[in-house]
């Protein structure tokens, strides 16, 4: 009972003095290190490393920044979009040269192979509609058995 009326009325008190009063450290002020229950050394030590692990999440997000960056000024390039600045700054803060992700690369590659199969001729066949590559393999092997049988057959050969 007697903590809250001496919080109450202190908190009060100061407001009303504006704190000119000694500053005394009352049993329920300590400083950030006491509090956590460690030595002033110690709460150093952990604020440096909190900072040093802040410092690689941020290294590490804005390399991934600059590794999405990468990948989209690759489809810029390759469909002749215009390019974009922020992707460039992103790229330029990692360093410049920033290679892609194994996912990525993946998927990079095979959107190039499949479009190397789409410009090939029987990928321009297969959007044909209403035609069977199969079939048409079919015709053009029993086709090629044929002219060997009568090759063997020809006495001129």
């Amino acid at each position: 009972m007697a903590f809250m009326v001496k919080s109450m009325v202190g908190g009060q008190l100061k407001n009303l003095t504006g704190g000119l009063g000694g500053e005394e450290k009352s049993e329920g002020e300590k400083s950030p290190a006491e509090a956590q229950g460690m030595t002033r050394e110690e709460y150093e030590e952990y604020q440096r490393q909190l900072v040093e692990e802040k410092m690689e999440r941020d290294a590490q997000f804005a390399q991934r920044k600059a590794e999405r960056a990468t990948f989209r000024s690759h489809f810029r390039d390759k469909y002749r979009l215009p390019k974009n600045e922020t992707d460039d700054n992103q790229i330029q803060l990692v360093g410049g040269d920033v290679e892609l992700p194994k996912e990525l690369a993946k998927m990079i590659e095979q959107d190039n192979e499949e479009e190397e199969e789409k410009n090939s001729v029987i990928g321009q066949l297969s959007n044909i509609q209403n035609l069977d590559l199969d079939s048409l393999k079919d015709k053009a092997s029993a086709t090629l058995e044929d002219l060997k049988q009568s090759a063997e057959k020809c006495t001129l050969m």
